[in-house]
């Protein structure tokens, strides 16, 4: 389940920190409370928490990163050598394992789903390595998107966290941990009262499959989705902008087989409701892999129900096939609505990087303040399909749209841009071409 490229950056983007900071290749992480000590080597500090008594230990996968040694030190000032038991960087998490002579105090997950907004946390780790420090706030927001990952769901607290105390549990006031400090907003490089917890509902499943099998395993779709612009609600007869639209469907992937199609929109997975784009992959993620899934679908101005069989994600999440054919060359050119096209040749199929398997023709100019301008074609674009309807000669693509313009005010483009397939709803009622 891939979003398209070309999302909008989070605005947060240049002041958002991992509090883990100093990446030290090679070297050696502590985590757990630490009072600065006098080695001559450097050392990068970090927090975390033990779940389970016999030792392991819940943290932030960026905590870890590439070092040679990872250290544990606990509260009563013993230290213990870490082994990675396991990590996933896409949502940030790492599990690791101690061995200890005793049973170990640890720390429980509680439910995140039930937190509400003014609900009041504590936050704890070791910021700047001072040691076990712990602060209080509020829970701020949830189901934040920070644009870190595609699973992004984070709880918003305004608890006082900073630099190390990445990888920290923040408890409710039953002291259970309803997350894990992941990253802060932040100007200055200090706490603002902004930070950002992987929330207990999600890490809970991550943790026990990183315990048990050292790695993750999720569920996988197999199409290509993007944001259902108000264009392209009015261009299929979608009343609001809800659902995740499919841009392009993995050949023999688990989507094909169940039928979606290039330009349904998915409205909901397994029964839980579709209204944002970043809802689709971490439905489909967290559904285990072979298990059966319904979907509901918007296809030709109705609701479709279709049965899919949930996939294994990749490790290559870029999965795809490309098939071989021959091209017509077009040398017929053709405008309409502001819009210039040309045959997809094979010289523009190499200028432009264009695939094989890609078929449509080229849009080569944009008359400045058509529909076509305003929302963003440019030189280079290959329309591949026009009201779902595939394009393969300029002439044929300028008398569909001049045939659309005449009988309605939109069109829903399928676009081919830089090797990415997407959708642009176009409207016409303005265009003065």
């Amino acid at each position: 389940m891939t979003p398209s490229p070309g999302f909008p950056n989070s605005p947060f983007d240049e002041f958002l920190h991992r509090f883990f900071e100093q990446q030290n290749p090679g070297g050696q992480r502590h985590l757990f409370p630490q009072m600065p000590g006098g080695e001559a080597r450097r050392i990068a500090l970090g927090s975390g928490f033990i779940v389970d008594p016999s030792g392991y230990v819940v943290t932030n996968n960026h905590v870890i990163g590439d070092a040679g040694k990872v250290e544990v030190t606990l509260q009563d000032n013993s230290k213990y050598t870490a082994k990675i038991v396991g990590r996933d960087p896409k949502t940030d998490i790492a599990v690791l394992k101690i061995k200890a002579d005793k049973q170990l105090p640890y720390v429980t997950f509680g439910d995140s789903s039930a937190a509400q907004v003014g609900d009041w946390v504590m936050a704890v780790g070791n910021p700047f390595g001072l040691g076990g420090t712990v602060t209080t706030g509020i829970v701020s927001a949830r189901g934040r998107d920070i644009h870190s990952g595609p699973f992004d769901d984070f709880l918003q607290i305004d608890a006082p966290i900073n630099r190390g105390n990445s990888g920290g549990p923040t408890f409710n006031l039953e002291g259970e941990v309803i997350g894990i400090n992941t990253a802060i907003y932040s100007p200055n490089g200090g706490s603002v009262g902004i930070g950002f917890a992987v929330p207990s509902s999600a890490a809970k499943t991550i943790v026990t499959q990183l315990e048990q099998h050292g790695k993750i395993s999720r569920g996988w779709l197999g199409v290509q989705i993007q944001e259902v612009t108000p264009a392209i609600a009015a261009s299929l007869g979608l009343h609001g902008e809800q659902g995740a639209l499919v841009a392009a469907v993995t050949l023999d992937s688990p989507g094909a087989k169940a039928g979606l199609k290039q330009g349904d929109v998915i409205l909901s997975f397994n029964g839980s409701e579709v209204d944002h784009l970043r809802d689709l992959p971490r439905l489909v993620a967290a559904t285990a892999p072979d298990s059966a899934a319904t979907m509901s679908v918007w296809r030709n101005g109705q609701k479709v129900q279709l049965q899919a069989t949930v996939g294994e994600l990749p490790n290559n999440e870029q999965v795809a096939s490309t098939s071989s054919g021959q091209e017509e060359e077009q040398p017929a050119r053709a405008e309409a609505l502001g819009m210039h096209f040309a045959p997809l040749t094979g010289q523009l199929r190499r200028e432009l990087n264009v695939a094989k398997d890609v078929h449509g023709v080229v849009i080569t100019r944009v008359d400045s303040g058509s529909a076509a301008d305003d929302v963003g074609l440019s030189e280079g674009d290959v329309l591949v399909a026009i009201d779902q309807k595939p394009v393969s000669t300029p002439q044929e693509a300028a008398d569909q749209l001049k045939e659309i313009a005449a009988s309605k005010k939109s069109a829903l483009l399928l676009l081919n841009r830089h090797g990415v397939t997407q959708y642009v709803g176009v409207s016409l009622g303005e265009n003065r071409g």
